[in-house]
């Protein structure tokens, strides 16, 4: 991590190596992630994920969600470089959380929890609508539908974190009336290049500015098909 001076302890480089190991090993069982390659792995996953920290946000009291966790990115290498986050990952498929339990309880992580949920009926869920600090999504759709399913269920204040690549400017672009209908702003686009020229990246940093209408999100698969 130390190319793009992202932080963690011996400790913690110890947890996402072990980490890194679980998902190679549910990935014979289970088809968890298409990067099989060490180094690969190492930065289009990990490295990637941590990405989320050159962001200026609270070490502690922090409440995250991560949308479409998949094989936990990046939600489990947050909580491990965040241990005074709660971490809450989010997924459709019952199967990857079940893994992802499995592999937080094996690693200690006391600050992760799943849901097993679409975001658009997370979103209309008064368990989650408005309730986290920081929601953050990578490779799950253009930013004008991942804007619907992620803003609902951010805090007013609070930040919702695209990772995106890089053709982040072109979606923000398409983005203008689905902010606007969502109570949000594009307050920044970081971006950066991942190590060993594995291409660029950008995350694009939306604060919720004011609550959510109830009518979104709308209903699961209608985001994707109509776009704001």
């Amino acid at each position: 991590m130390g190319e793009l001076g992202l932080p963690a302890t011996e400790a913690q480089l110890e947890q996402l190596t072990r980490f890194a190991a679980l998902v190679e090993a549910g990935n014979r069982v289970q088809n968890l992630t298409r990067i099989t390659s060490a180094e690969e792995m190492a930065v289009k996953h990990f490295a990637d994920s941590l990405t989320c920290l050159m962001v200026d946000l609270p070490a502690r009291g922090i409440r995250c969600l991560d949308v479409g966790t998949g094989a936990g990115f990046p939600g489990v290498p947050l909580a491990i470089c965040r241990p005074e986050w709660d971490v809450v990952l989010l997924d459709s498929l019952q199967k990857r959380l079940a893994f992802l339990e499995a592999a937080a309880e094996e690693l200690g992580l006391r600050n992760v929890a799943t849901v097993h949920a679409r975001a658009e009926d997370a979103g209309r869920n008064g368990a989650y609508r408005e309730r986290f600090d920081l929601v953050v999504s990578r490779a799950v759709a253009k930013l004008p539908v991942l804007l619907e399913l992620c803003v609902p269920l951010t805090a007013v204040g609070g930040v919702f974190l695209a990772m995106k690549g890089a053709d982040a400017d072109a979606e923000v672009e398409e983005s203008g009336n689905a902010l606007a209908a969502l109570g949000a702003t594009i307050e920044d686009v970081v971006r950066l290049e991942l190590p060993a020229g594995y291409g660029r990246r950008a995350l694009v940093i939306v604060r919720k500015e004011r609550p959510t209408k109830p009518t979104f999100p709308r209903r699961p698969g209608i985001p994707a098909k109509q776009p704001l």
